[in-house]
């Protein structure tokens, strides 16, 4: 096969996967629920409780791409500095500084956890 066939196949290909994947999704999930529809349970019986939005996974994102535009910034000093090599600062402050944000949200999020159990 020539680079011509390669460049067309590759992405029909994974357009293909992709298409696939998603179709059996949705119709196994179709055969699911009709199968406990004939039974006479609750379709939404597996389905998760939808409980009222309170933008914490706003919250988590935005404290998540938060530190790792900070990691970014510290890991350009530390290059601008000569301290680290970038091949090592980059990868490694991403990764600190995006971990420490969702710490801060694990925090952030077991504290508003125990503030609605004491409303209750």
């Amino acid at each position: 096969m020539g680079p011509f066939a390669t460049g067309i196949l590759v992405p029909l290909g994974l357009f293909a996967m992709i298409f696939g994947i998603v179709y059996m999704a949705i119709t196994s999930r179709n055969r699911e629920r009709m199968a406990l529809i004939e039974r006479g349970a609750d379709p939404l019986l597996f389905e998760a409780k939808k409980k009222a939005s309170n933008g914490s996974g706003t919250m988590k994102w935005g404290l998540l791409l938060f530190g790792v535009g900070i990691g970014v910034v510290i890991a350009n000093l530390l290059v601008s500095s000569n301290v680290m090599d970038d091949d090592s600062a980059y990868p490694a402050m991403i990764f600190i500084f995006g971990g420490l944000a969702l710490i801060v949200f694990y925090l952030w999020q077991s504290k508003q956890n125990k503030e609605e159990k004491l409303k209750e």
